[in-house]
């Protein structure tokens, strides 16, 4: 790389929420999410685009996702389609495998066959097309190329959104057309192998913990994420994984960087809203939502009642939503008066125990259970006073954060992301932005859902004061500009150059 070259960078992900224009004649049309991946691939790329930065994407051709029909495309259309175009930075790995999805991700076995194909196309013709100086990748479903670039000489970023994995041979990564006998030596396998032959079709090799050993860099999406991960907690996060984020935090090879939510998620320009808002106007648009969001989900229209709302899949494993439904009669019957609300809009292995509570107590207009859907979570966000995020663990989370931008207060368990983002509330002390508990049990939230009614309890004019000074600091320190940095600054440091601040 020449001196006066700008460094390329090439980010690697399987999902994302858009892209700016001018960065390719796609640009307006990519749209595959699945989770916080997708916004903190966008907010990124989208940094580095605007600050002048040499930045490019790889994804998967989702065309039925990214609404592009081919076969309905005019002759003129399809050559500036199908175009290389030179200044393009989008980079689509092509395979029939993702044409007709209507989802990142599947539920049963299909994830490792779209990881290969995805990591065939970066391996084989994205990264030799791009020729970067630096290669990001986002999650296991990358977790063969870190090997592969340390292979090519390129210093690589795998950055750890989640412990999900999954274990490939060799023989099977080779059927899919990828040449990993070119870097096998830089995988990590079931057992230390003897060499290639012996290890090809018997030594399976775990995809998440090879792009953590393979990188040059790693990093979680919260530094307490990271911190409990190298200090032993959680039973359930595999001993190699945890090793090898060992040896890299050790070697002052890894860093926790928060993810951001949308600029979207912002009341102020919510296009979902029924009323925008801001920290200035806030109380009489929260009201207007709540009774909107109210009527919608059939629970009783009171712009005064306090409503928690429940954002998050219903996961029992991670999420906790089975300390909520332990207490739920509970709760709402010692706030009968008081008129307390609980809606839950999820999608999740316990959302039939919702609905059973629901019957059973007969809890009509006092809880609503319904199917997730974007706008009508985001109207959530705006209606409620509190976001309940009680998880078991948690690598980042950003329900905690919007609902803190949104004036709906956190009631969180004390875990990774969430210890970093959210700190009890103290009125008199002017500080804190939600209500955490730190024992993981149903009592535990039990508690912290008193608090919250306790603060709700309070005078008008000390929660105005209280939301909208939370509600600024969310907008000041919950945003793309603060996360991108972040990860500037470790692309500085891997590439001992300036990125983006010398062409300013």
């Amino acid at each position: 790389m020449s001196a006066d070259r700008k460094p390329r960078i090439l980010i690697v992900t399987p999902e994302i929420t858009y892209l700016p224009q001018g960065m390719g004649n796609m640009a307006g049309k990519l749209h595959a999410k699945a989770g916080g991946l997708a916004d903190v691939s966008a907010s990124l790329v989208a940094a580095l685009f605007e600050q002048g930065a040499d930045v490019h994407v790889a994804l998967p051709h989702y065309r039925r996702m990214f609404h592009v029909e081919v076969g309905q495309l005019i002759s003129n259309e399809l050559r500036v389609y199908m175009s290389r175009l030179p200044n393009s930075r989008i980079h689509l790995a092509e395979d029939r495998c993702f044409y007709y999805r209507d989802t990142v991700y599947s539920s049963g076995n299909e994830n490792p066959k779209l990881a290969l194909a995805f990591s065939r196309e970066v391996i084989n013709n994205i990264i030799p097309t791009v020729q970067p100086d630096l290669i990001h990748c986002n999650d296991w479903m990358t977790g063969l190329i870190p090997a592969a670039a340390r292979r090519m000489g390129i210093p690589c970023l795998f950055t750890v959104h989640n412990i999900h994995t999954h274990n490939l041979t060799l023989s099977r990564i080779e059927d899919a057309g990828i040449d990993a006998a070119e870097f096998w030596g830089n995988l990590f396998y079931t057992r230390m192998p003897y060499n290639y032959e012996e290890s090809r079709n018997t030594n399976p090799i775990d995809m998440q913990t090879s792009g953590v050993f393979a990188s040059h860099f790693i990093n979680t999406v919260s530094p307490t994420f990271l911190e409990e991960i190298v200090n032993g907690w959680f039973d359930f996060i595999p001993e190699c994984f945890r090793q090898e984020v060992r040896n890299k935090y050790h070697a002052g090879c890894a860093a926790g960087i928060l993810n951001a939510p949308d600029s979207q998620d912002n009341p102020a320009v919510d296009p979902h809203l029924d009323k925008n808002y801001t920290p200035e106007t806030f109380w009489e648009g929260k009201r207007a939502n709540k009774l909107a969001f109210q009527r919608k989900v059939g629970l009783e229209e009171n712009a005064d009642a306090p409503l928690f709302f429940w954002p998050s899949r219903l996961d029992p494993a991670q999420k906790g939503p089975q300390l909520l439904t332990d207490i739920l009669y509970r709760f709402l019957s010692r706030y009968w008066q008081e008129r307390a609300q609980i809606a839950v809009v999820a999608n999740g292995a316990y959302q039939e125990p919702f609905r059973d509570i629901l019957r059973y107590h007969d809890l009509y207009g006092r809880l609503s259970v319904c199917d997730f859907d974007q706008s009508l979570s985001q109207q959530g966000f705006a209606a409620s006073d509190f976001t309940l995020v009680p998880s078991l663990f948690e690598p980042c989370g950003l329900p905690q954060m919007v609902g803190q931008i949104y004036g709906s207060l956190p009631v969180v368990h004390d875990t990774g992301g969430l210890h970093d983002t959210v700190e009890h509330l103290q009125v008199e002390a002017d500080k804190g932005n939600g209500f955490v508990f730190k024992i993981y049990d149903s009592r535990g939230l039990e508690w912290a859902m008193e608090q919250a009614m306790a603060f709700y309890r309070r005078p008008e004019a000390v929660r105005r004061a209280q939301i909208a000074r939370i509600m600024k600091q969310g907008l000041e320190r919950f945003n793309h500009a603060t996360c991108a940095k972040a990860y500037i600054d470790i692309y500085e440091k891997m590439l001992h150059r300036p990125l983006v601040r010398s062409f300013e």
